[in-house]
């Protein structure tokens, strides 16, 4: 019996799911919290931590609760497709930011 097969009980499934809301919770109070806080001097530092909260906290949701970690391998390579195709498209945007074409001014 594989690890995805082995039975679960109902009260420790919806303890994990208790402890992941709560961290979620958790999460998303440190995101509001950072957001108001006086931490560095810009904003940049800012978005940085609330980025790297809001990851810990899709992680939470797509791994725990949308069932995403006990997947199988076709999942992990559609997704790894669809993040490499994301990247990809936010290198595009980014490297066609002042590409205006010819004849054009930019305001």
């Amino acid at each position: 019996m594989s690890e995805s097969e082995k039975p679960v009980s109902l009260q420790s499934y919806i303890r994990l799911c208790g402890v992941v809301f709560l961290v979620v919770l958790c999460t998303t109070s440190a995101m509001i919290a950072t957001s108001f806080s006086h931490i560095g001097d810009g904003w940049t530092l800012k978005v940085a931590l609330i980025l790297a909260i809001a990851v810990v906290n899709a992680f939470l949701v797509a791994g725990y609760l949308m069932h995403l970690l006990s997947e199988k391998k076709l999942i992990y390579t559609v997704l790894a497709f669809t993040v490499f195709f994301f990247i990809g498209l936010i290198g595009l945007t980014i490297w066609a930011t002042n590409g205006f074409p010819p004849g054009t001014v930019s305001h």
